[in-house]
């Protein structure tokens, strides 16, 4: 967030926090509400994390038999919501695939040749990774076939255009041990559906892989995690979408003051004993 919306959002903060002191809050409610405030600044002024789930799909298993890269899928994360900003792309690898290979993704030579090489696509690729976290599924496949790509094209390194690499099949094998962690695994594991998954497909894999990646990664700050994702929200513009200076602040009715006094007697009632919200501002 840049340094006017989180003017904004502090202004938003202040006017709440005023809001409910006319309205007689304070003691520990005014200072609980206060530090809310002060975490909402710090999760937007935090900025934006990028990551990037990545899958390839290859004519064999190793880029020095002069194998080739014929599929790359991408999904964004923007603080761990998919923005829909995907890369998708076939490529020509002038070359057979293995049947082996060929058995996997089903990619065939003749509907290949229709599509660019990969040098022709090499800038497209190195942009939409640059300085993100790329998250992969058994990484050192991907990355020495990206590599080698990569210096087929007289481009750089995977590893020096992205600003970190994971390898989520690692990072499953420590939090699963002597368990199966392939992607079909795991699936089963979080309840992630793939029923569709007939073939392997590196835009499908990622798109699977994503949904994994964050069930296994939910052990967080749950309030940090709840405001990061609001923040990124549905359009890949992150929290940057966030502008407080369009909302109003509404202070209660006295009627509707006096309705919420009646719901929290009730809750009193219920209860047997007064309700957490006594407990936190006994005047309300």
């Amino acid at each position: 967030m840049g340094g006017a919306g989180l003017a904004a959002l502090a202004l938003l903060c202040a006017s709440v926090l005023v809001g409910l002191r006319d309205l007689g809050y304070g003691g520990s409610g005014l200072w609980l509400a206060t530090w809310v405030a002060a975490r909402i600044i710090v999760l937007f002024s935090r900025g934006c994390m990028r990551q990037i789930i990545l899958d390839t799909e290859t004519t064999g298993l190793d880029p020095s038999q002069g194998h080739r890269i014929v599929e790359v899928g991408c999904v964004e994360l923007i603080n761990r919501s998919p923005t829909g900003r995907h890369l998708h792309l076939y490529l020509n690898p002038d070359r057979e695939s293995d049947p082996d290979a060929l058995a996997i993704h089903g990619l065939t030579t003749e509907f290949l040749s229709k599509h660019p090489h990969f040098v022709d696509v090499a800038d497209e690729i190195v942009e939409y990774v640059r300085d993100a976290e790329v998250i992969i599924h058994n990484a050192a496949f991907d990355r020495k076939f990206l590599d080698a790509e990569l210096e087929r094209a007289g481009k750089p390194s995977f590893s020096t255009v992205c600003g970190k690499i994971t390898d989520s099949l690692l990072y499953a094998r420590e939090l699963h041990p002597g368990k199966r962690n392939s992607l079909d695994a795991l699936c089963e594991r979080y309840g992630v559906s793939n029923a569709h998954r007939t073939l392997h497909g590196a835009l499908l894999d990622s798109e699977l892989l994503a949904e994994v990646w964050l069930a296994m990664t939910r052990g967080q700050d749950a309030l940090a995690m709840s405001f990061d994702e609001d923040a990124a929200g549905g359009n890949g513009s992150g929290a940057e979408a966030f502008d407080a200076s369009c909302l109003r602040v509404l202070a209660a009715a006295p009627e509707e003051v006096l309705a919420h006094k009646q719901y929290l007697d009730d809750l009193d009632k219920a209860a047997g004993k007064p309700c957490v919200w006594r407990t936190v501002e006994p005047g309300a």
